[in-house]
């Protein structure tokens, strides 16, 4: 079984409080997760140091074998914040691109329109992303993390935001990087996802409470403070 994303004892202080207490991790590629939790539980926190975004206290985070942060583990992974940032003199067109070129995806244009389409922002390919809304940000974001390849996804709360049809569409589209063979980690308070994975983790104050599967638990019960 080939590991796609493990932490050993990753853990995460500030100061005198644990944003994330020492987890040890393993999710097998392939494998469909989402993270739920109460707001300040450490979802964000965990993801980040996933991505090597932020440094730990202690311990480490792999991405299929290589630690976070790495060149290699940057390479098999792609990160989906729920607050993107964007280039303030590129159009969301010259984004993909540079994304995309920058990854050594050929025929990039076939999969930008495609993507484009699917999240309705065709008549917005043009237009500077900083000046888009909530919603329309996080559009492009999701485009923008998915017109290049990756073993691993990692997603904070990206349903927050988007509206019904953007919602669809981004569950269409990670339905399809799952099909794809791709491991998906999605932090997220979205019961339409939470049904779609094979494996639900919960934290609470920074700690690992539930590990299973959705089907087995109060899903709601999970993301409330205790």
């Amino acid at each position: 079984m080939t590991i796609a994303f493990s932490t050993h004892r990753l853990g995460k202080d500030y100061g005198d409080r644990p944003a994330l207490e020492p987890l040890d991790l393993e999710v097998p590629q392939g494998q469909h997760v989402a993270l739920v939790g109460h707001n300040g539980s450490g979802k964000t926190t965990l993801l980040r140091m996933a991505a090597g975004l932020l440094d730990p206290t202690v311990g480490e985070a792999r991405i299929v074998g290589h630690v976070s942060g790495s060149r290699e583990a940057r390479r098999a992974l792609s990160w989906l914040s729920d607050t993107p940032t964007f280039y303030d003199d590129l159009s969301l067109w010259e984004h993909l691109e540079f994304v995309a070129r920058v990854h050594g995806v050929e025929e990039w244009e076939t999969r930008a329109e495609s993507l484009l389409a699917t999240l309705h922002l065709t008549a917005r390919r043009d237009d500077i992303p900083t000046t888009f809304s909530r919603g329309l940000r996080q559009k492009a974001a999701i485009a923008i993390a998915l017109i290049r390849p990756f073993q691993v996804l990692l997603v904070d709360e990206p349903f927050v935001g988007l509206d019904q049809p953007g919602k669809e569409a981004l569950l269409s589209l990670l339905d399809e990087a799952a099909a794809g063979g791709a491991t998906l980690v999605v932090a997220t308070h979205e019961l339409a996802f939470v049904g779609r994975v094979q494996r639900l983790l919960a934290l609470r104050d920074g700690a690992l409470v539930y590990d299973g599967a959705p089907a087995d638990v109060d899903v709601h019960a999970l993301v409330l403070p205790a």
